[in-house]
């Protein structure tokens, strides 16, 4: 990665607690967000320097949005830059921070008495303050953000908008829940910024997310907590209190590299029954991928060649791979039902739909004989999330991706409902 200092500065657009936003004037709409070294807490009453804290903090915000990324959800993130800067793109903020809870603790205990700590929100519990040193981050309701309008890079911030960042908000700590589960580590609260890019006007994931940012609990315990708590709860601040405090922020930056690697491979083959059903099979291959699964396709018929329908199954049993098999054979469906009859592993059926005889053609894939329990869909792409769900449940990389498809789906289904009202007004 280059050092920061190759890239042209120019003007300071931003100075936080813990962070300086710089314009970069070769790359017109990104920007540099540089870490420093400061910890606080209390909006900054308590403030202290702790060497290495800016590349600690920018490794883990860095892998944070990569993971994110990766499952498909719209972040601000371009690239990391340097140990401790990345590269942005250009937005203006929105004055609220999100947050989200899992467990029931710190100032939500204090606002809301009788309400014992470990508490469980299922559905998770959302909050919001607006971004107020002075006044302490006051808590805000839906109808004062609203009542507000905020106008920010010519978007008006609106029911819409709202509801955008209140659904992404859920999805973003979901991801981040499942991906910490996998190091035996309970993600109990959140909070995250939303900005408005400049140049597309749309509401993504902005600022950063860092230890600065979550409760995390190893093994639900808090006595073990490594995130920032840990400076709060200080009552004297010593250079062996700041070594355990730095300890606890590096752990957090070496597991969170770990959320990037999948607990789990998997594969979907697919047995076609004919080559002519080619095209069928490649557009589930293509759905697997974008997924992250590997996917094989193969030609067997159960019909004119069961011994070798049955080899190729157990070519793919004996080697210990997580396996989905996929059944892509038009007419009489033989493949499917054979293989379910033959393997413990799941089957799903996906036969081609011709127009002559496909209405009469799908019973031999709909009706098995008992005992069976290969599922039946007639879409590729369906077939493919099928066998992503599959995966999804010990896989949380494709579990992060149906994750952020369902949020993706939802937006676009929402800006869409947006454009057509402006359009009927």
């Amino acid at each position: 990665m280059a050092p920061a200092s190759v890239l042209k500065l120019g003007q300071k657009l931003n100075e936080g607690k813990t962070k300086q936003i710089f314009e970069l004037v070769d790359e017109p709409g990104h920007v540099l967000v540089q870490s420093k070294d400061q910890i606080t807490a209390g909006n900054a009453v308590r403030k202290d320097q702790m060497e290495g804290k800016a590349a600690i903090a920018n490794r883990t915000t860095s892998c944070v949005f990569k993971l994110l990324q990766e499952a498909g959800i719209k972040t601000a993130f371009v690239r990391q830059q340097s140990e401790t800067a990345f590269v942005a793109a250009h937005c203006e903020m929105i004055p609220i921070e999100w947050v989200c809870r899992r467990v029931a603790t710190g100032s939500f205990l204090k606002r809301n008495p009788g309400v014992k700590e470990g508490y469980r929100f299922s559905p998770l519990k959302m909050e919001m303050f607006f971004k107020d040193d002075a006044n302490n981050d006051p808590q805000w309701s839906e109808e004062q953000l609203l009542e507000t309008k905020f106008s920010l890079a010519g978007l008006n911030i609106g029911r819409c908008e709202v509801d955008i960042m209140n659904r992404s908000t859920v999805a973003i700590f979901e991801v981040l829940e499942r991906a910490w589960a996998t190091q035996n580590c309970t993600l109990v609260d959140m909070k995250i910024e939303f900005g408005v890019n400049v140049r597309t006007k749309e509401i993504v994931l902005a600022d950063v997310i860092d230890n600065d940012s979550w409760r995390l609990w190893p093994a639900g315990d808090r006595s073990q907590q490594k995130d920032k708590q840990v400076y709060r709860d200080l009552k004297e601040v010593t250079p062996e209190a700041m070594q355990m405090v730095k300890k606890n922020f590096e752990w957090v930056s070496e597991r969170v590299k770990l959320l990037l690697e999948p607990k789990a491979c998997g594969r979907v083959v697919v047995l076609m029954g004919s080559t002519s059903d080619l095209a069928h099979c490649e557009k589930i291959r293509k759905a697997c991928g974008s997924y992250g699964i590997h996917c094989v396709l193969r030609v067997t018929s159960a019909h004119k060649g069961p011994d070798e329908t049955l080899r190729i199954k157990a070519e793919y049993e004996g080697d210990g791979v997580p396996t989905v098999f996929v059944a892509v054979a038009g007419r009489s469906n033989g493949l499917g039902p054979v293989m379910s009859g033959n393997t413990a592993y799941p089957v799903i059926n996906c036969p081609p739909i011709t127009p002559d005889w496909g209405a009469q053609d799908i019973w031999s894939s709909l009706r098995m004989p008992s005992g069976l329990g290969c599922s039946t869909v007639f879409s590729p792409d369906a077939a493919a999330q099928f066998a992503a769900q599959i995966f999804g449940l010990s896989d949380h990389l494709v579990w992060s991706k149906l994750r952020a498809s369902m949020l993706n789906t939802w937006l676009s289904l929402k800006q869409a409902d947006k454009k057509l009202q402006a359009c009927s007004l």
